[in-house]
Protein backbone atom coordinates (compact mmCIF):
# COMPACT_ATOMS: atom_id res chain seq x y z
CA UNK A 1 0.00 0.00 0.00
CA UNK A 2 2.83 2.46 0.53
CA UNK A 3 4.55 1.76 -2.03
CA UNK A 4 1.56 2.03 -4.32
CA UNK A 5 1.10 5.27 -2.81
CA UNK A 6 4.82 6.66 -3.10
CA UNK A 7 4.54 5.30 -7.05
CA UNK A 8 1.22 7.41 -7.45
CA UNK A 9 3.23 10.40 -5.65
CA UNK A 10 6.65 10.14 -7.78
CA UNK A 11 4.30 9.96 -11.48
CA UNK A 12 2.52 12.78 -10.20
CA UNK A 13 5.51 14.46 -9.47
CA UNK A 14 7.57 13.56 -13.26
CA UNK A 15 4.96 15.64 -15.22
CA UNK A 16 4.93 18.73 -12.92
CA UNK A 17 8.78 18.49 -12.92
CA UNK A 18 9.18 18.82 -16.84
CA UNK A 19 6.48 21.23 -17.08
CA UNK A 20 8.61 23.30 -15.05
CA UNK A 21 11.75 22.09 -17.63
CA UNK A 22 9.74 23.08 -20.30
CA UNK A 23 8.59 26.59 -18.89
CA UNK A 24 12.28 27.35 -17.97
CA UNK A 25 13.41 26.61 -21.26
CA UNK A 26 10.69 28.32 -23.27
CA UNK A 27 11.83 31.56 -21.29
CA UNK A 28 15.31 31.12 -22.14
CA UNK A 29 14.29 31.16 -25.51
CA UNK A 30 11.75 33.99 -25.44
CA UNK A 31 14.47 36.07 -23.94
CA UNK A 32 17.31 35.15 -26.32
CA UNK A 33 15.02 36.23 -29.33
CA UNK A 34 14.60 39.62 -27.80
CA UNK A 35 18.37 39.77 -27.08
CA UNK A 36 19.13 38.76 -30.55
CA UNK A 37 16.38 41.93 -31.48
CA UNK A 38 18.48 44.22 -29.36
CA UNK A 39 21.45 43.41 -30.89
CA UNK A 40 20.52 43.82 -34.27
CA UNK A 41 18.61 47.45 -33.43
CA UNK A 42 22.32 48.87 -31.70
CA UNK A 43 24.47 47.14 -34.21
CA UNK A 44 24.71 50.55 -36.35
CA UNK A 45 23.76 52.94 -34.04
CA UNK A 46 26.71 55.34 -32.69
CA UNK A 47 26.57 54.90 -28.61
CA UNK A 48 27.61 57.29 -25.95
CA UNK A 49 31.27 57.86 -25.53
CA UNK A 50 31.90 57.05 -28.88
CA UNK A 51 31.63 53.36 -28.71
CA UNK A 52 30.15 51.91 -31.90
CA UNK A 53 26.86 49.63 -31.90
CA UNK A 54 28.63 46.78 -32.83
CA UNK A 55 31.55 46.41 -30.55
CA UNK A 56 28.57 45.72 -27.86
CA UNK A 57 27.39 42.22 -29.37
CA UNK A 58 25.07 40.05 -28.75
CA UNK A 59 26.83 38.13 -24.90
CA UNK A 60 26.23 41.58 -23.33
CA UNK A 61 22.43 42.35 -23.92
CA UNK A 62 21.99 38.55 -23.68
CA UNK A 63 23.06 39.09 -19.84
CA UNK A 64 21.15 42.08 -19.87
CA UNK A 65 18.64 40.86 -20.73
CA UNK A 66 18.88 37.75 -18.47
CA UNK A 67 19.23 40.10 -15.09
CA UNK A 68 15.92 41.74 -16.32
CA UNK A 69 14.02 38.67 -16.55
CA UNK A 70 15.93 37.70 -13.14
CA UNK A 71 14.45 40.75 -12.07
CA UNK A 72 11.17 40.25 -12.95
CA UNK A 73 10.75 36.40 -12.05
CA UNK A 74 11.75 37.31 -8.40
CA UNK A 75 8.97 40.21 -8.08
CA UNK A 76 6.31 37.32 -9.48
CA UNK A 77 7.94 34.71 -7.32
CA UNK A 78 8.23 32.60 -10.25
CA UNK A 79 11.49 31.84 -10.14
CA UNK A 80 11.61 28.38 -8.33
CA UNK A 81 9.07 27.32 -11.12
CA UNK A 82 11.14 27.98 -14.25
CA UNK A 83 14.24 27.13 -12.34
CA UNK A 84 14.89 23.60 -13.60
CA UNK A 85 15.01 24.61 -17.47
CA UNK A 86 17.52 27.22 -17.00
CA UNK A 87 20.72 25.36 -18.11
CA UNK A 88 23.45 28.31 -18.09
CA UNK A 89 26.45 24.88 -18.09
CA UNK A 90 24.52 22.29 -20.42
CA UNK A 91 24.26 25.73 -22.94
CA UNK A 92 27.86 27.01 -22.73
CA UNK A 93 29.25 23.40 -23.22
CA UNK A 94 27.17 22.91 -26.30
CA UNK A 95 28.57 26.04 -27.85
CA UNK A 96 31.68 25.44 -27.02
CA UNK A 97 31.91 22.37 -28.87
CA UNK A 98 30.13 24.13 -31.79
CA UNK A 99 32.85 26.53 -31.65
CA UNK A 100 35.68 24.03 -32.47
CA UNK A 101 33.90 23.60 -35.45
CA UNK A 102 35.52 26.67 -36.18
CA UNK A 103 38.75 26.60 -35.08
CA UNK A 104 41.77 25.35 -37.48
CA UNK A 105 44.27 23.12 -35.54
CA UNK A 106 46.98 25.08 -37.42
CA UNK A 107 46.06 28.20 -35.61
CA UNK A 108 45.58 25.87 -32.11
CA UNK A 109 48.69 24.50 -32.71
CA UNK A 110 50.39 28.06 -33.24
CA UNK A 111 49.01 29.55 -30.20
CA UNK A 112 48.68 26.33 -27.79
CA UNK A 113 52.71 26.44 -26.79
CA UNK A 114 52.25 30.01 -25.53
CA UNK A 115 48.69 29.29 -24.03
CA UNK A 116 50.51 26.57 -21.86
CA UNK A 117 52.81 28.82 -20.35
CA UNK A 118 50.42 31.73 -19.82
CA UNK A 119 48.08 28.74 -18.28
CA UNK A 120 51.01 27.48 -16.12
CA UNK A 121 52.22 30.76 -14.71
CA UNK A 122 48.67 32.68 -14.22
CA UNK A 123 47.39 29.31 -12.49
CA UNK A 124 50.14 29.06 -10.10
CA UNK A 125 50.31 32.63 -8.86
CA UNK A 126 46.70 33.66 -8.92
CA UNK A 127 45.99 30.49 -6.80
CA UNK A 128 48.79 31.13 -3.98
CA UNK A 129 48.17 34.75 -4.16
CA UNK A 130 44.53 34.01 -3.78
CA UNK A 131 45.54 31.36 -1.19
CA UNK A 132 47.59 33.94 0.81
CA UNK A 133 44.87 37.01 0.73
CA UNK A 134 42.19 35.39 2.00
CA UNK A 135 44.51 33.91 4.69
CA UNK A 136 45.29 37.31 5.87
CA UNK A 137 41.46 38.23 5.99
CA UNK A 138 40.28 35.10 7.70
CA UNK A 139 38.67 33.31 5.54
CA UNK A 140 37.70 29.13 5.91
CA UNK A 141 40.49 27.20 4.42
CA UNK A 142 37.61 25.64 2.62
CA UNK A 143 36.52 28.63 0.40
CA UNK A 144 40.06 29.87 0.13
CA UNK A 145 40.18 26.95 -1.96
CA UNK A 146 36.92 27.21 -3.91
CA UNK A 147 37.72 30.61 -4.12
CA UNK A 148 41.40 31.20 -5.17
CA UNK A 149 40.88 27.98 -7.71
CA UNK A 150 37.87 29.67 -9.40
CA UNK A 151 39.85 32.97 -9.83
CA UNK A 152 43.06 31.28 -10.92
CA UNK A 153 41.88 28.47 -13.52
CA UNK A 154 37.99 29.27 -15.20
CA UNK A 155 35.69 30.41 -12.86
CA UNK A 156 32.36 28.46 -12.12
CA UNK A 157 33.36 25.23 -13.77
CA UNK A 158 36.47 25.38 -11.41
CA UNK A 159 34.78 26.58 -8.29
CA UNK A 160 32.78 23.36 -8.72
CA UNK A 161 35.21 21.20 -9.29
CA UNK A 162 37.23 22.48 -6.18
CA UNK A 163 34.49 22.17 -3.64
CA UNK A 164 33.78 18.20 -4.74
CA UNK A 165 37.55 17.96 -3.76
CA UNK A 166 37.43 19.80 -0.69
CA UNK A 167 34.05 19.00 0.61
CA UNK A 168 32.49 22.66 0.80
CA UNK A 169 29.76 23.87 1.83
CA UNK A 170 27.02 25.04 -0.87
CA UNK A 171 26.64 27.98 0.25
CA UNK A 172 30.08 28.48 -0.43
CA UNK A 173 29.72 27.50 -3.47
CA UNK A 174 27.14 29.43 -4.25
CA UNK A 175 28.40 32.51 -3.07
CA UNK A 176 32.03 32.26 -5.23
CA UNK A 177 30.11 31.24 -8.47
CA UNK A 178 27.50 34.36 -7.65
CA UNK A 179 30.98 36.72 -7.16
CA UNK A 180 32.33 35.24 -10.23
CA UNK A 181 29.10 35.83 -12.65
CA UNK A 182 29.04 39.53 -10.79
CA UNK A 183 32.46 40.36 -12.22
CA UNK A 184 32.35 38.47 -15.29
CA UNK A 185 29.96 40.70 -16.76
CA UNK A 186 31.02 44.29 -16.62
CA UNK A 187 34.77 43.12 -17.38
CA UNK A 188 33.44 41.18 -20.45
CA UNK A 189 32.49 44.68 -21.98
CA UNK A 190 35.36 46.60 -20.26
CA UNK A 191 38.68 44.39 -20.90
CA UNK A 192 37.81 44.96 -24.97
CA UNK A 193 37.35 48.38 -24.69
CA UNK A 194 40.49 48.84 -22.54
CA UNK A 195 42.07 46.46 -25.16
CA UNK A 196 41.08 49.18 -27.82
CA UNK A 197 42.30 52.17 -26.37
CA UNK A 198 45.94 50.09 -25.52
CA UNK A 199 45.56 49.32 -28.97
CA UNK A 200 46.74 45.56 -28.54
CA UNK A 201 46.85 43.25 -31.35
CA UNK A 202 43.69 40.63 -31.30
CA UNK A 203 46.02 38.12 -30.11
CA UNK A 204 47.27 39.59 -27.10
CA UNK A 205 44.05 41.04 -26.31
CA UNK A 206 42.29 37.61 -26.95
CA UNK A 207 45.03 36.09 -24.44
CA UNK A 208 44.26 38.70 -22.11
CA UNK A 209 40.74 37.82 -21.97
CA UNK A 210 41.16 34.23 -22.30
CA UNK A 211 43.78 34.22 -19.13
CA UNK A 212 41.51 37.04 -17.14
CA UNK A 213 38.30 36.57 -17.13
CA UNK A 214 36.91 33.96 -14.79
CA UNK A 215 33.90 32.08 -16.67
CA UNK A 216 34.21 30.73 -20.30
CA UNK A 217 31.20 32.13 -21.34
CA UNK A 218 32.11 35.68 -20.28
CA UNK A 219 35.83 35.56 -22.27
CA UNK A 220 33.88 34.53 -25.17
CA UNK A 221 31.62 37.10 -24.95
CA UNK A 222 34.74 39.48 -24.52
CA UNK A 223 36.99 37.81 -27.31
CA UNK A 224 33.51 38.23 -29.84
CA UNK A 225 33.47 42.18 -29.11
CA UNK A 226 36.98 42.44 -29.74
CA UNK A 227 37.23 40.27 -33.10
CA UNK A 228 37.04 36.82 -34.71
CA UNK A 229 40.92 36.13 -34.11
CA UNK A 230 40.67 37.63 -30.65
CA UNK A 231 37.87 35.27 -29.73
CA UNK A 232 39.26 32.04 -31.32
CA UNK A 233 42.79 32.92 -29.16
CA UNK A 234 40.34 33.06 -25.87
CA UNK A 235 39.00 30.56 -26.26
CA UNK A 236 42.17 28.53 -26.60
CA UNK A 237 43.84 30.27 -23.97
CA UNK A 238 40.69 29.67 -21.61
CA UNK A 239 40.32 26.16 -22.49
CA UNK A 240 43.96 25.24 -21.64
CA UNK A 241 43.43 26.21 -18.02
CA UNK A 242 40.06 24.33 -18.51
CA UNK A 243 42.21 21.53 -18.64
CA UNK A 244 44.10 21.78 -15.97
CA UNK A 245 40.94 21.54 -13.49
CA UNK A 246 41.69 17.94 -13.01
CA UNK A 247 44.86 17.97 -12.15
CA UNK A 248 44.15 21.38 -9.61
CA UNK A 249 41.02 19.14 -8.59
CA UNK A 250 43.03 16.00 -7.39
CA UNK A 251 45.70 18.22 -5.67
CA UNK A 252 43.79 20.02 -3.55
CA UNK A 253 42.13 16.69 -2.76
CA UNK A 254 45.26 15.28 -1.84
CA UNK A 255 46.32 18.42 0.18
CA UNK A 256 42.68 18.40 2.52
CA UNK A 257 42.69 14.21 2.46
CA UNK A 258 46.16 14.38 4.61
CA UNK A 259 45.19 17.50 6.41
CA UNK A 260 41.73 16.14 7.56
CA UNK A 261 43.49 12.87 8.63
CA UNK A 262 46.25 14.37 10.81
CA UNK A 263 48.79 14.69 8.18
CA UNK A 264 48.77 10.84 7.19
CA UNK A 265 49.78 9.63 3.47
CA UNK A 266 46.69 9.56 2.12
CA UNK A 267 45.89 8.69 -1.84
CA UNK A 268 42.77 9.96 -3.26
CA UNK A 269 41.81 7.73 -6.75
CA UNK A 270 43.64 8.83 -9.40
CA UNK A 271 39.69 8.88 -11.21
CA UNK A 272 39.45 11.87 -9.31
CA UNK A 273 41.08 13.46 -12.02
CA UNK A 274 39.16 12.02 -14.53
CA UNK A 275 36.22 12.85 -13.05
CA UNK A 276 36.85 16.57 -12.31
CA UNK A 277 38.32 16.78 -16.14
CA UNK A 278 35.93 19.06 -18.40
CA UNK A 279 34.46 16.31 -20.98
CA UNK A 280 33.30 19.42 -23.77
CA UNK A 281 37.02 19.91 -24.20
CA UNK A 282 37.38 16.63 -25.87
CA UNK A 283 34.62 17.38 -28.22
CA UNK A 284 36.08 21.16 -28.60
CA UNK A 285 39.36 19.66 -29.96
CA UNK A 286 37.07 16.67 -32.02
CA UNK A 287 34.93 19.46 -33.67
CA UNK A 288 38.49 20.82 -34.25
CA UNK A 289 39.84 18.19 -36.04
CA UNK A 290 36.80 17.65 -38.45
CA UNK A 291 37.15 20.83 -39.26
CA UNK A 292 40.65 21.26 -39.82
CA UNK A 293 40.29 17.83 -42.26
CA UNK A 294 37.51 19.72 -43.75
CA UNK A 295 34.93 17.64 -43.50
CA UNK A 296 32.48 19.79 -41.56
CA UNK A 297 32.38 23.40 -41.96
CA UNK A 298 31.85 25.61 -38.95
CA UNK A 299 33.03 28.91 -40.21
CA UNK A 300 31.93 32.53 -40.06
CA UNK A 301 28.37 32.60 -41.53
CA UNK A 302 27.51 28.37 -41.44
CA UNK A 303 24.92 26.93 -39.92
CA UNK A 304 26.83 25.90 -37.26
CA UNK A 305 28.11 28.65 -37.06
CA UNK A 306 24.56 30.32 -36.20
CA UNK A 307 23.73 27.54 -33.44
CA UNK A 308 26.81 28.36 -31.50
CA UNK A 309 25.60 31.92 -31.86
CA UNK A 310 22.24 30.54 -30.03
CA UNK A 311 23.36 28.24 -27.84
CA UNK A 312 25.93 31.27 -26.47
CA UNK A 313 23.29 33.03 -26.50
CA UNK A 314 20.96 31.10 -23.93
CA UNK A 315 24.08 30.51 -22.07
CA UNK A 316 24.35 34.29 -21.43
CA UNK A 317 20.30 34.44 -21.16
CA UNK A 318 20.61 31.76 -18.06
CA UNK A 319 23.44 33.31 -16.04
CA UNK A 320 21.83 36.47 -16.10
CA UNK A 321 18.57 34.62 -14.92
CA UNK A 322 20.05 32.68 -12.34
CA UNK A 323 22.06 35.98 -10.36
CA UNK A 324 21.32 35.94 -6.45
CA UNK A 325 22.07 39.18 -4.66
CA UNK A 326 20.72 37.63 -1.61
CA UNK A 327 23.29 34.59 -1.38
CA UNK A 328 25.80 37.92 -1.23
CA UNK A 329 24.74 39.04 2.08
CA UNK A 330 24.71 35.75 3.75
CA UNK A 331 28.34 35.49 3.58
CA UNK A 332 29.39 39.01 4.76
CA UNK A 333 31.55 41.88 2.53
CA UNK A 334 35.60 39.71 3.55
CA UNK A 335 35.07 37.38 0.74
CA UNK A 336 34.17 40.27 -1.66
CA UNK A 337 36.67 42.16 -0.78
CA UNK A 338 39.17 39.16 -1.37
CA UNK A 339 37.91 37.97 -4.66
CA UNK A 340 38.21 42.30 -5.99
CA UNK A 341 41.93 42.10 -4.77
CA UNK A 342 42.81 38.62 -6.66
CA UNK A 343 40.75 39.93 -9.82
CA UNK A 344 42.80 42.72 -10.02
CA UNK A 345 45.93 40.93 -9.46
CA UNK A 346 44.67 38.35 -12.19
CA UNK A 347 43.68 41.28 -14.96
CA UNK A 348 47.53 43.15 -14.35
CA UNK A 349 49.06 39.76 -14.18
CA UNK A 350 47.44 38.29 -17.25
CA UNK A 351 48.06 41.68 -19.27
CA UNK A 352 51.25 41.43 -18.82
CA UNK A 353 52.23 37.76 -19.83
CA UNK A 354 49.83 37.95 -22.65
CA UNK A 355 51.59 41.03 -24.31
CA UNK A 356 55.15 39.30 -23.54
CA UNK A 357 54.23 35.56 -24.84
CA UNK A 358 51.87 36.27 -27.58
CA UNK A 359 53.87 39.31 -29.07
CA UNK A 360 57.85 38.21 -27.84
CA UNK A 361 57.74 34.49 -27.27
CA UNK A 362 54.68 32.32 -29.39
CA UNK A 363 53.42 35.06 -31.36
CA UNK A 364 50.91 33.85 -33.91
CA UNK A 365 51.11 34.67 -37.70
Amino acid sequence: MIKTLEAKKNSAAQPAQAHRVISGMVLVLLLSIAAWWITQQVYGQKLPLGIPGKALEYPLWAALVGLTGNLLLRLTRLRETVRPGIRTELFLKIGLVLMGAGINLGMMASAAGGAIIQSIIMITSVFFFGWWVAGKFGLDDKLRAVMSTALAVCGVSAAIAAAGSVSARKEQVTYVTGLVILVALPMMVITPLLAQSMGLSESVAGAWFGGNIDTTAAVTGAGTIYGETAQKVALIVKSTQNTLIGLVAFLLAVYFARKESGGKQTRPSLRLVWDRFPKFVLGFVLASLLFTLGLIDGGKGSAIDALKNWAFTFAFVSMGLELSIQEFRQMGWKPVAVFLIVTVFNTLLALATSYVIFTYISPIQ
